[in-house]
């Protein structure tokens, strides 16, 4: 079976696992305090072009969204997200178990726009009940997104500006980073998202690493007190240097960003190929993450040889699926399910 289910099916780059085993036998300080850890963190600064961030690693996605949040948030306030967003839909509540609600708004694309976050907070702050409600405090973005959409600089932007200006805290989901930034027509950069965002991660776990975030906070408001918020919800690991190690390695010599774009580019060809045989698509992207729209006796077919996700049902007879390329997606892997399409929607 070839797997195009997710991008965590395999374990490490070849580049990340031979750093931990160099520094197998290393002895270092715990819970992140170790060399590895301010190297890593050191260089993700550079990245962002800014040297007042904090940066912390964390051993998974829902751990550093919860984390994230509850450093945030009072209790009675709640955190504003897309229909479809990671913590609203795929985190079993993790949120709510912190004692704080997920504010959903809908979207047809995985994105939310600063008119919906402004029309939110004032209907909040003009409705008369409003002591009775959760307040809206934060604004949970993932970029891509869980549909794979990207927010462009402007969206961004325009978020950043209605968040500061409301006093909500701009929250981004990096999960898939790397995949966004290295794709065709995007035009958002580390330094733009440190610069617009509270805060937001750099995500590992799809991205190369075989575990682990790094969160990278420049709003000096969330910074204090949060390795206790770490330690408290799960996500501070006792031999924290493995996260150093980890990412002290992805952002050596432009990994991170040439195995993102290895993945975004086989996704292409898969994407190109689909376009050609008329196949429409759930939503349009540009990322590692695609949507087609198929017959049910193709998919059947398909599942034969392939692993992949169900979406959602469209018809009788039709269904979204995910398709999703990672940076160990090898390519002569798209090449088969590019030849089994064609052969199965009849252009050879």
């Amino acid at each position: 079976m070839l797997y195009f289910n997710n991008d965590y099916a395999e374990g490490c780059h070849p580049k990340v696992l031979e750093a931990l085993t160099k520094t197998n036998f290393d002895q270092t300080p715990g819970y992140g305090e170790d060399k590895y850890c301010a190297q890593a963190a050191a260089k993700i600064r550079a990245l962002c072009g800014r040297e007042d961030v904090a940066v912390h690693f964390l051993v998974g996605g829902t751990q550093t969204n919860m984390t994230v949040i509850a450093a945030a948030l009072r209790p009675h306030q709640g955190a504003l997200c897309a229909q479809s967003g990671h913590i609203h839909v795929h985190e079993t509540g993790a949120v709510e178990a912190t004692g704080h609600k997920v504010l959903a708004l809908p979207s047809e694309d995985g994105k939310i726009t600063a008119a919906q976050v402004r029309q939110a907070v004032e209907a909040h702050r003009n409705d008369g009940s409003f002591e009775h409600m959760v307040q809206p405090k934060l604004v949970y973005l993932s970029n891509p997104t869980e549909l794979g959409t990207l927010y462009t600089l402007s969206e961004l932007t325009a978020l950043s500006e209605a968040c500061h200006k409301l006093g909500l805290y701009l929250f981004l989901d990096g999960a898939r980073l790397g995949y966004g930034l290295m794709a065709k027509g995007n035009d958002l950069t580390l330094p733009d998202i440190a610069r617009l965002c509270d805060v937001f991660y750099i995500g590992g776990t799809k991205v190369g690493a075989l575990f682990g975030e790094a969160v990278v906070i420049s709003n000096p408001a969330l910074k204090e007190d949060f390795r206790y918020l770490i330690k408290q919800h799960g996500g501070m690991l006792a031999k924290g240097r493995l996260l150093g190690v980890q990412f002290d390695a992805l952002m050596t010599d432009n990994l991170y960003f040439e195995i993102s774009a290895h993945a975004d580019t086989l996704a292409d060809t898969l994407r190109d190929t689909l376009l050609s045989l008329n196949v429409p698509f759930l939503v349009p992207g540009v990322t590692n993450q695609l949507f087609p729209i198929l017959p049910d006796a193709v998919l059947e077919k398909l599942a034969e040889k392939y692993v992949f996700c169900e979406q959602q049902r469209m018809d009788d007879t039709h269904r979204a699926v995910r398709f999703c390329t990672s940076w160990a997606t090898r390519a002569e892997a798209v090449e088969a399910l590019c030849g089994d399409l064609r052969q199965l929607l009849g252009k050879n």
